[in-house]
């Protein structure tokens, strides 16, 4: 009895052990640059766009009933003939800085391709990179894996929360126009903007696992609706106005340095006076161009001195 504790209280011990010592083995996954992913995700998605169509035929025909939703297939077999989405996209330049994911590295901008493609020019107004919209889309990989989708349904969605390549995409879209009520009670949007994202990970989610996989582009499917220009702080100035720099990434305007970025708030320069009392009359209007009382070129709302 005392061997057979003796060998049992040997084999937990050399068990703990093992256990101990698998639990503090640290593995380190080396992070790739900013640049170098962008290259690699550049390649891929070019790749994705010379082997691949969506049913450009379906637009071009608007049969009865044709719900304007875009499809994508391989080019091969009887596919074989149709035009490469790499003859109909269009493609911005997107410079990133690598800060913006933290990494420890000597490089500041890349520049990153972001490619998009109109299915249906939208008869309405184009979203600033700040707006809210109203839309349907649909989030995937490269092969086709869906890691977002509201197409049961459309949503509002406040641009200011999304990635970059997203919100810079959906601003080179118009939204669609009049809403009209079917006789079943729902509504429609006539004339949206439909089209499509493609997305390297510089301008999305870069080495995070948020899509299913690090350093993935990105396709989105999407369908504008309506805009609704932003006011966030409610304070009277539209909040790409807040974009005191021109910059397009209004977390770092931030006039009275409070610590609150100028488009969350109210007195945007610090001066006690709230920013839509300085640029209201007696009846509560909004003056434009906005009062600047002494004439130096800043407005009044944006200059402590007034």
């Amino acid at each position: 009895m005392k061997n057979s504790i003796l060998i049992l209280l040997m084999v937990f011990l050399a068990w703990s052990c093992k256990k101990d010592d698998d639990e503090d083995e640290v593995i380190v996954v080396e992070t790739s640059s900013l640049s170098e992913v962008s290259i690699e995700n550049d390649a891929e998605i070019r790749e994705y766009l010379e082997t691949h169509f969506y049913n450009y035929e379906d637009f071009a025909a608007k049969s009865e009933g044709f719900d304007y939703t875009i499809r994508l297939d391989t080019i091969a077999g009887d596919n074989a003939d149709k035009i490469p989405l790499i003859d109909q996209v269009e493609s911005i330049k997107v410079n990133v800085d690598s800060d913006d994911f933290n990494l420890s590295t000597e490089e500041e901008d890349v520049e990153h391709t972001l490619y998009y493609l109109t299915a249906r020019e939208g008869v309405g107004v184009s979203p600033t990179v700040v707006d809210s919209l109203y839309l349907n889309y649909e989030g995937s990989l490269l092969d086709g894996s869906v890691f977002d989708s509201k197409t049961g349904g459309p949503v509002w969605l406040d641009l200011v929360n999304t990635v970059t390549g997203f919100k810079n995409g959906l601003s080179l879209f118009n939204s669609g126009g009049d809403v009209v009520e079917n006789e079943d009670g729902t509504f429609e949007v006539e004339g949206s903007g439909v089209g499509l994202l493609f997305i390297p990970s510089g301008l999305a989610y870069f080495s995070s696992s948020t899509v299913g996989e690090s350093y993935a582009p990105i396709i989105f499917k999407i369908n504008v609706l309506r805009v609704e220009e932003s006011d966030h702080d409610q304070d009277g100035i539209p909040t790409i106005q807040e974009d005191i720099n021109g910059d397009l990434d209004i977390g770092n305007d931030d006039t009275d340095e409070d610590g609150f970025p100028d488009y969350f708030d109210q007195d945007d320069d610090g001066d006690g006076i709230a920013t839509k009392t300085e640029i209201s009359d007696d009846d509560g209007n909004i003056i434009i161009p906005y009062p600047d009382t002494d004439n130096d070129g800043t407005p009044d709302y944006l200059d402590p001195d007034n």
